[in-house]
């Protein structure tokens, strides 16, 4: 997640609260989203962005996951995802997603 991103998402958990913000992933390999998600929940792990050492523990899911899935449009999510869907690793991407929001989300549902 590059540092822009970083400032923006612990701008909206401060303005919001962070138990109001969820975090979508888009990556397209399952390592990447998971870093992404550890850097929303746990901080950043490179240290080198406005997330370091910041632990937000916020709800963080990949656009491939039921859970986000079955909120939005299926026809918008048919057209904006769904031809991902056929050539993402999609089971690795909602194991990764899972281990991160067990190991470090502190608002799970």
């Amino acid at each position: 997640m590059d540092l822009e991103n970083q400032k923006r998402v612990k701008d909206a958990a401060e303005k919001f609260g962070a138990e109001n913000v969820v975090v979508i992933i888009g990556a397209a390999e399952a390592e990447a989203a998971g870093l992404a998600a550890e850097t929303v929940t746990a901080g950043d792990p490179t240290f080198a962005g406005p997330l370091a050492g910041v632990e937000l523990g916020l709800r963080v899911y990949h656009a491939c996951e039921p859970e986000f899935k079955d909120e939005v449009s299926a026809d918008i999510y048919e057209e904006q995802i769904g031809m991902m869907e056929m050539v993402l690793s999609v089971d690795e991407i909602i194991e990764e997603m899972q281990s991160i929001r067990n190991d470090f989300c502190k608002f799970n549902d």
